[in-house]
């Protein structure tokens, strides 16, 4: 079961479900998994617990019409869907090197580094609203011997929107031991979209710089990226905001034609094809390391979202 320390304290479950109806942004707990509706429609859940759960994730997102913009599978079976990647599950948050141990491709089929694990510690807060909503979660990275690496406090918000889908992320770890997060291309905060948005289909992205497709975006800085596309003859599109005080800033994007749509600080001497370039970094015991992104899914396509506009709005908002 989740572990709900400070609703179950103060707050009655069955008054605070009850409450629920009346919100905007709707959240619900359950078992092992938190369901996020917006304006009465489902939008996405955000998984953290279950013997399958290594890594928490949200699945599926789904723009305000109800389509959704994320891969299903390995999480449920599709046709003609690509079962590549099997840790690539909907929007996630991890790393391929951390102390030598792989958070990223860390399904247990998959060969490479020693695998560690992302442990649900406690939901602090799930509480939906008017304009918007929020989960507040604490995490334990683990190495394969149960040893906490370090911990993950994410806050995300839900915010309502007639037309948009977005999702505010404020993540910050803390290392227990000193902790390296290694120079790979593989992390760090990531989207896997369903095929008909890759750019093996109709998809297309774009950076804030007006580069377009994986040869001028991928290794490429740039403060934000958008992947749009048409999906069912709908034309949509999702976003990625790095906030201006994220470390190193603007982000490195690892982002592929197939789907892989991710932010990455960490893989230099990928992006740049030199080895002789670290661009891991070390966080000493007790110490600190805070992300902030925002993840905008939008109709029409980059020009027509006016995604730089949208993008100017988050770095001035409070």
């Amino acid at each position: 079961m989740l572990y709900f320390p400070m609703m179950t304290k103060s707050v009655p479950f069955a008054l605070l479900a009850a409450s629920f109806a009346f919100a905007q942004v709707e959240i619900k707990p359950g078992p092992e998994q938190i369901a996020v509706s917006i304006d009465g429609k489902p939008f996405t859940d955000f998984y953290v617990a279950g013997a399958k759960v290594r890594k928490p994730y949200l699945h599926p997102l789904r723009a305000a019409s109800g389509t959704i913009v994320t891969r299903v599978w390995p999480m449920q079976e599709k046709e003609g869907e690509a079962k590549d990647h099997p840790h690539h599950q909907g929007l996630w948050f991890t790393h391929g090197l951390v102390n030598g141990f792989d958070f990223w491709a860390n399904d247990p089929s998959q060969k490479g580094h020693p695998k560690g694990v992302v442990v649900l510690d406690k939901v602090a807060k799930a509480k939906g609203g008017k304009k918007s909503g929020v989960i507040d979660a604490s995490f334990k990275w683990n190495d394969p011997s149960g040893k906490t690496l370090l911990t993950e406090h994410r806050v995300m918000t839900f915010h309502s929107d007639p037309k948009l889908r977005i999702i505010d992320f404020d993540v910050t770890f803390k290392a227990v031991e000193q902790v390296k997060f290694g120079d790979t291309k593989e992390g760090f905060f990531a989207i896997r979209l369903t095929a008909p948005l890759d750019g093996k289909h109709s998809g297309k992205m774009v950076n804030a710089e007006g580069k377009e497709g994986e040869k001028q975006v991928w290794g490429k800085r740039s403060p934000w990226v958008d992947y749009s596309g048409q999906v069912n003859g709908e034309t949509l599109g999702v976003a990625i905001f790095d906030h201006p005080t994220n470390p190193k800033h603007p982000t490195y994007w690892h982002s592929r034609d197939y789907g892989l749509f991710a932010a990455n600080i960490f893989g230099e001497h990928d992006f740049y094809n030199d080895k002789s370039r670290d661009g891991g970094m070390t966080l000493e015991p007790g110490k600190t390391l805070r992300f902030r992104y925002r993840v905008v899914i939008h109709p029409g396509d980059t020009k027509a979202a006016d995604v730089a506009a949208l993008y100017s709005s988050y770095t001035k908002a409070k």
